[in-house]
């Protein structure tokens, strides 16, 4: 997956932004406010950041040698995955995953304002 179809898939989404608030080769998306997704886009391979659950991370780690603890951030929480040699089908699963826990994340007047700005 290219790093303009991981941008149109998370800006697909209701409430998301999308910005560079560390400096011009990390690309960040949030929802509420809140990080869902990171994405390097001065490294090669493409890599990108998820939020995902322990138990899932774990498992994710076990099976692709391309996804691994989050630099930077609490690996118990967050993944980097190297998106060469990863289903795209996959990539959007995790997105939509990590989307889903920051949403849920939020508070329920946060919450109503995605769901209707």
């Amino acid at each position: 997956m290219q790093a303009e179809e991981i941008q149109n898939c998370c800006l697909q989404k209701k409430g998301v932004t999308e910005s560079f608030p560390f400096e011009n080769e990390t690309l960040v998306f949030k929802v509420g406010g809140k990080i869902f997704l990171l994405m390097s886009l001065e490294s090669q391979p493409l890599k990108i950041s998820l939020k995902n659950t322990t138990e899932k991370n774990i498992e994710l780690r076990t099976k692709y040698y391309q996804i691994e603890g989050a630099y930077h951030m609490n690996k118990t929480h967050w993944n980097t995955v190297i998106c060469e040699g990863i289903k795209p089908d996959l990539i959007k699963e995790l997105i939509d995953r990590s989307y889903d826990i920051i949403f849920q994340s939020l508070t329920k007047k946060i919450k109503d304002e995605v769901v209707n700005p």
